[in-house]
């Protein structure tokens, strides 16, 4: 299909964004207005026309707006970015991964439909669909694909044993996502493996990886150290070079969303880093996160508080920014610490190492 730009009221301004694509072009509200305002049948403006083409990369000469433009309404919400959990179950059975039990459990059509148009009415532009592993939800098609008609920009998180599928492959290229992101366990068979507890899983994201570079999709990599794997970093970031892919790497290993400390032995302690100092985050504020039951916190770390979307709607989450609040206030052993000021990690995460009785050399200053 032929895709839109997408314009949108987003936190202290508007933006126009193109499908498939990361970043963006800021307007202001006289020329939001002008295009909501538009006949469909007018032609695009000269001004968005040069907007397009040097800040997005795209020629819409000679279109309507109702053919260039897909105008999103303004909103009294303030959240720009959500993460959508459609499914905690996953293919493979990672021994350091933060979801602990991960239960085939989600929502039914008729919810997931409403809790995707409450999220969209809350004006989020940037959706991140998220696992669990995404793509092997029952309904991970239908939900891409309506997210994706919503007009919201989806960032799609997988481990990528699937992308080389080509009912997969056709659905992302015909609604491709702004970002695809896939981790990455390994630089060799027996290291992968081993993490994921799946023999083969390796071969299939390899496949995976090489179709959806093919497919010319947007591309990052993010390396997850551990123990098994920390010695083949090199690897792993030469892998995300050979596909065009950014990379990040993660090297702390974090207790399970319930305080569970049982994947902390897979922690590299080479590799462990000290965090940058935490200065707060809008989490609750611009953006939050959603489980596959559709129920909203302020972030994945932070589920201490949480918010029924699917009973209460939209008017429910003016109840995440108290959450927030309360949740990222430090308390406890941390409330009369000297050290705050350069403390880089948030009381969300300080709550759980503190429940899976982590050493304090993980989280602390100290």
């Amino acid at each position: 299909m032929e895709s839109k730009l997408i314009v949108s009221p987003y936190p202290d301004g508007y933006v126009i964004v193109r499908r498939g694509r990361d970043g963006g072009v800021r307007i202001g509200s006289a020329l939001y207005a002008q295009l909501r305002d538009a006949p469909t049948d007018a032609m695009v403006p000269t001004w968005l026309v040069e907007a397009a083409s040097q800040g997005l990369g795209v020629d819409v000469t000679g279109r309507t707006v109702g053919n260039a433009v897909m105008v999103r309404p303004e909103t009294p919400y303030g959240y720009a970015r959500a993460s959508y959990e459609l499914n905690l179950g996953c293919n493979f059975d990672c021994e350091h991964c933060y979801l602990g039990e991960k239960r085939f459990e989600g929502l039914k059509w008729p919810d997931r439909e409403r809790l995707l148009n409450t999220i969209a009415e809350s004006g989020v532009l940037w959706l991140q669909l998220t696992g669990g592993e995404p793509l092997i939800d029952s309904l991970f098609a239908e939900t891409h694909a309506y997210a994706w008609d919503l007009g919201m920009m989806i960032q799609l998180s997988s481990n990528g044993s699937t992308l080389y599928q080509s009912k997969v492959l056709d659905l992302l290229t015909e609604r491709p996502p702004y970002r695809l992101t896939l981790s990455i366990y390994g630089g060799t068979e027996e290291s992968y493996d081993a993490m994921t507890r799946r023999r083969g899983s390796f071969k299939k994201f390899m496949r995976g990886l090489a179709a959806a570079h093919e497919a010319g999709l947007n591309l990052r990599l993010n390396i997850v150290v551990s123990n098994r794997n920390d010695h083949e970093i090199p690897l792993m970031r030469e892998i995300a070079r050979q596909h065009g892919a950014e990379a990040f790497e993660y090297t702390q290993i974090s207790p399970t969303f319930q305080g569970s400390g049982d994947v902390l032995p897979s922690q590299s302690r080479q590799v462990m880093r000290t965090r940058t100092p935490y200065t707060g985050c809008n989490a609750g504020i611009t953006h939050y996160h959603a489980d596959p039951h559709g129920l909203a916190s302020i972030c994945k770390i932070g589920r201490q508080n949480q918010v029924d979307l699917i009973v209460e709607g939209t008017a429910g989450l003016s109840r995440l920014v108290g959450f927030a609040d309360a949740q990222l206030t430090r308390h406890g052993g941390c409330s009369g610490c000297g050290l705050q000021k350069t403390c880089g990690t948030c009381m969300p995460l300080v709550t759980l190492y503190r429940q899976a009785q982590a050493p304090l050399e993980r989280y602390c200053q100290h």
